[in-house]
């Protein structure tokens, strides 16, 4: 694919990524452009003239000020103030991936035709995302009703050419006339015309694109936390049954389905998760003199299916949020054809963004829990009253000489609490703003910001996780190295081994834990497993 085609019904949440990430071009579909065209022309001859009657937006004021007219002779600077007053954001600037998953889902919203502004505006916006002008956007300053006014005024502030408006051009942060001129962009200085500026701003369009980013991050991070799962449930010799796929059809939840049939699959062929593993006396294990039948193990073992399995339906159910969204039109007023063949404009509510608030907050949840259970098999393995021999805290001959991974395990539930405290849902707050004319809002923006610190902080202790059931496999490697590994937990231990220089005495931590960090913010094992055995669910 070399392009996406923008038409307001059809955009993907793999063409968000291909556009935000990957710099894929877009354009504007024919069908959209010529609808675009017809109820602008419409407008101009309808509406914006002296004698129209009030119309939100168009003639009059916003916000709170909607009772004030404004004249056809003041309407271009009243578009210029619309902008420069509502470029409200602070804080730093949000990542130019945010930045252009944001201009692809506004310039999707209008592709609808019902936002009423001019295709100059929209060809502008299309010109600068495909050309790389990224306006600097400050990540905070939206409470997610009206929409993202901030951000996208400040976007808009670079469209128009502002000299005191920056955007990011090949690297650099430049004045926004600078970062026009450079791209080829012309003219420097644009002229918004009625109802364009409030098209621009009146969105839920910047949370819609960081829930999105979040969204496929968060995917890819069920599947590594699969594979450090698998991980542990070798270097622990765990239970297999638990994972049997009659367990999980009877109870019909299908992400509980899919995230057995990823362990199975990654285990598969596995000797030392065997009777006969199980069988091997480790010498630490103080609490088992005698062999017995270790019949079922701990939850985070065993349930790993369960508890993941829920998480994979609630990121079901945030794909479906999302791929309404970025498909909507979310500014106001709207503007509709009625049976007469004349337009109807409508003012509603489609900019409050309680769906991605929502969603995101249940993702936040979601990804919090797939660390917490990371945590407890972390924890597990460090105590040799769970482990079943390993030596306490994975600590080299002679223990108490060498003291092992206890602080590094203690990391991860130092970040595993950090993502507690970020669950608090952002959906239920809300603070009355602008004179209580927007009297309830839905706080989505911050609801996406640390749903993103929770994306951030989980690879952090699956890579931990890493660390520890690698660690666990290597130093019990000459009493249980003729069990071989499962077909995707070999080459995960594999890709683990060449990262993390083991030694059976202690050394310097980051030495070992920067590795592991690193490989499972990369998704690099999970590649090379489904590389080997397939792409997994």
């Amino acid at each position: 694919m070399n392009e996406v085609i923008l038409d307001g019904e059809n955009l993907t949440i793999e063409d968000v990524i291909n556009v935000s990430r990957y710099k894929l071009p877009v354009q504007i579909a024919e069908s959209s452009r010529n609808e675009i065209i017809k109820v602008r022309e419409y407008i101009e001859k309808n509406w914006i003239r002296s004698d129209a009657p009030p119309i939100y937006g168009f003639n009059t004021g916003v916000g709170k000020l909607k009772d004030f007219n404004i004249s056809v002779e003041d309407n271009d600077l009243f578009q210029k103030n619309i902008i420069l007053s509502h470029c409200g954001g602070v804080g730093e600037p949000a990542s130019e991936e945010v930045v252009r998953a944001t201009m692809v889902v506004r310039i999707n919203a209008f592709c609808q035709g019902v936002s009423g502004l001019r295709i100059e505006v929209v060809d502008r916006l299309v010109e600068m995302l495909n050309k790389g002008v990224h306006p600097v956007i400050p990540i905070q300053g939206s409470v997610g009703a009206c929409g993202d006014l901030a951000p996208l005024a400040h976007m808009a502030s670079v469209l128009i050419g502002f000299d005191a408006a920056e955007a990011y051009y090949e690297g650099e942060i430049l004045p926004a006339p600078e970062a026009l001129r450079r791209a080829g962009i012309h003219p420097i200085n644009f002229q918004l015309k009625a109802k364009d500026a409030l098209a621009l701003i009146n969105g839920t369009t910047m949370f819609a694109g960081m829930a999105v980013l979040n969204y496929s991050d968060a995917a890819k991070l069920l599947k590594e936390a699969e594979a450090s799962a698998s991980l542990s449930l070798e270097a622990m010799r765990g239970e297999p049954s638990a994972f049997d796929e009659r367990i999980h059809l009877v109870r019909r939840q299908k992400g509980q389905i899919d995230s057995a049939s990823n362990v199975r699959r990654i285990v598969q062929n596995s000797e030392r998760i065997t009777e006969d593993a199980r069988k091997v006396h480790l010498k630490h294990d103080v609490l088992h003199p005698e062999y017995q039948p270790r019949v079922q193990d701990l939850y985070s073992l065993r349930c790993v299916p369960q508890v993941h399995g829920a998480c994979r339906d609630n990121l079901n159910y945030v794909r479906e949020i999302l791929e309404r969204e970025i498909n909507a039109a979310t500014d106001n007023p709207l503007v509709f054809w009625n049976e007469q063949g004349e337009l109807d404009f409508l003012s509603g509510g489609n900019f409050h963004g309680e769906p991605i608030a929502f969603a995101m907050d249940i993702l936040a949840m979601s990804l919090a829990e797939i660390g917490n259970i990371s945590e407890r098999r972390i924890f597990a393995l460090c105590d040799s009253t769970l482990n079943y021999g390993l030596p306490p805290m994975l600590a080299g001959e002679p223990a108490g000489l060498n003291c092992g991974y206890p602080v590094i395990s203690c990391a991860a539930a130092a970040i595993a609490s950090e993502n507690k405290t970020l669950c608090f849902p952002a959906s239920v707050d809300t603070l009355s703003t602008k004179s209580n004319q927007e009297d309830h809002v839905s706080m989505a923006p911050w609801a996406c910001r640390k749903t993103k610190q929770i994306i951030d902080n989980l690879p952090k202790i699956i890579g931990i996780e890493y660390l520890l059931a690698s660690r666990a496999i290597y130093i019990t490697r000459d009493v249980l190295g003729d069990f071989k590994l499962g077909a995707g937990t070999q080459i995960a231990y594999d890709v683990l081994l060449e990262a993390i220089p083991f030694t059976d005495n202690d050394t310097y931590m980051p030495f070992l834990s920067k590795g592991a960090i690193k490989l499972a913010e990369s998704g690099e094992i999970v590649k090379k497993i489904e590389a080997s055995i397939g792409v997994l669910i």
